[in-house]
């Protein structure tokens, strides 16, 4: 028999990641990962699992290749012939935590489950953050693999 998690026995963990010279995608496949809870032992797909996560420093995250400036970030604005293009490089000067939160967003299946657990991810430029109370664990992801450090290649 299938034991099942219920929605009391929820325990939510706090995670904070310094994205200083971490790859978008990879950072964004391991964010989605703790977002549904798939690092659980308990995970279940329907149920909201997941742990928060507390992302700094995100305007020192990188591209590898010649992705900042190659890639394209498409949207419509619902009108005739209203697609828009922009490129990584661009949407860094505006907003660069956007780009980590669409990259995260695309990781995770669509419905209202994967908004609630969006809504989980917290981006902030610079290293401070108004979690502290929450008191998060610290991953160092960079160290984790030598593939996520862009400066060790």
């Amino acid at each position: 028999m299938t034991n099942f998690i219920k929605k009391s026995e929820i325990k939510n963990n706090w995670f904070l990641i310094n994205a200083e010279n971490a790859i978008v995608g990879r950072l964004a496949a391991y964010i989605s990962t703790l977002l549904r809870g798939k690092n659980k032992n308990q995970y279940s797909p329907n149920m909201d699992n997941g742990d928060f996560v507390v992302v700094t420093n995100i305007e020192k995250i990188k591209f590898s290749g010649k992705k900042l400036n190659d890639k394209k970030y498409y949207r419509h604005t619902g009108h005739p012939g209203g697609i828009k293009v922009t490129t990584p490089s661009v949407l860094f000067e505006k907003k660069p935590e956007e780009i980590l939160k669409l990259a995260v967003k695309r990781m995770l299946p669509s419905g209202p489950l994967a908004k609630k657990q969006l809504s989980k991810l917290k981006i902030y430029k610079g290293s401070s953050h108004p979690h502290e109370t929450q008191n998060p664990k610290i991953v160092d992801f960079v160290n984790l693999n030598k593939k996520n450090n862009l400066t060790a290649n």
